[in-house]
């Protein structure tokens, strides 16, 4: 049995590996086990570019909340936020108005308790313990009611969060009680992992998927059809659906030959 670190909840299985704890082990963080380590390693072997695949997801929620703020938005509700590391949107938010609201939701007791380590003296943004699948336990929680504004445009973001919920779960059902509670003008954000048609992945990222879902939790694959149908009628910002890389990249070196073949799809959808 694993030593147990003093700031891990008493409740936590240190032998069962999470998304989000495996999720920081890729993007170089300190909070995760052994059991999440031996996961994101064996997932590797497989697919040695995923730790690339995850470090540009990462850069493009940094570049989306950028761009939302550019467009105005000063409240977010980031949904299966994972542990707030360096970089993530209260920090970005707060760099260009300190009056930004941020509300991180997850459901994985050691990123909400690091979370909330982090964020205990940061005003205007909180951490939330909830299943993002129960809209209503989100949207209706009394902290998250003292911090956002539902009367004012809200953006919400999904990023590398829908490939874990299965159609059976009924994500567009999901994604439209969070919708519902929006003013117009609010945004969705949502990153994904897929590809163009099934079974165009690719030998080792199929494998890496398969290795995971047996694993962690299982990984679902959309192609970008299924995507794109994610956001009902709302009304894409520029570029559209695209795959990750392509979404208003910083430089043009930003984007190589990789970008046309990179697992996953990234759009941005306004309420109106």
């Amino acid at each position: 049995m694993a030593e147990r670190p003093k700031w891990v909840p008493g409740d936590i299985d240190l032998e069962r590996p999470s998304v989000a704890r495996v999720y920081d082990y890729w993007l170089g963080g300190a909070h995760n086990f052994a059991a999440d380590r031996a996961v994101a390693n064996q997932t590797l072997e497989v697919m040695p570019e995923l730790r690339g695949v995850i470090l540009t997801n990462r850069a493009l929620l940094r570049r989306m909340v950028r761009h939302l703020l550019d467009l105005g938005v000063r409240q977010f509700l980031d949904l299966g936020s994972g542990i707030p590391t360096a970089g993530n949107v209260h920090e970005i938010a707060h760099a260009v108005d300190p009056a930004a609201k941020v509300v991180y939701v997850d459901i994985d007791a050691v990123a909400v308790a690091h979370g909330r380590s982090i964020l205990a003296d940061v005003p205007n943004a909180i951490a939330l313990q909830a299943d993002v699948r129960d809209p209503k336990s989100v949207l209706e929680a009394a902290e998250v009611r003292s911090v956002l504004d539902f009367d004012r445009p809200v953006a919400v973001l999904m990023i590398a969060l829908l490939h874990f919920v299965p159609d059976s779960d009924d994500p567009h059902g999901i994604i439209a009680d969070y919708l519902d509670a929006l003013v117009p003008g609010s945004y969705l954000g949502i990153t994904h992992y897929g590809s163009e048609e099934e079974g165009d992945e690719g030998e080792g990222a199929v494998e890496a998927r398969r290795r995971y879902s047996k694993q962690v939790t299982p990984m679902i694959h959309r192609t970008r059809t299924e995507f794109a149908s994610l956001f009902g009628d709302l009304e894409f910002t520029e570029p559209g659906v695209v795959r990750l890389p392509y979404w208003r990249p910083e430089s043009p070196d930003d984007v190589d030959e990789a970008a046309a073949r990179f697992p996953g799809f990234a759009a941005l959808g306004r309420k109106r």
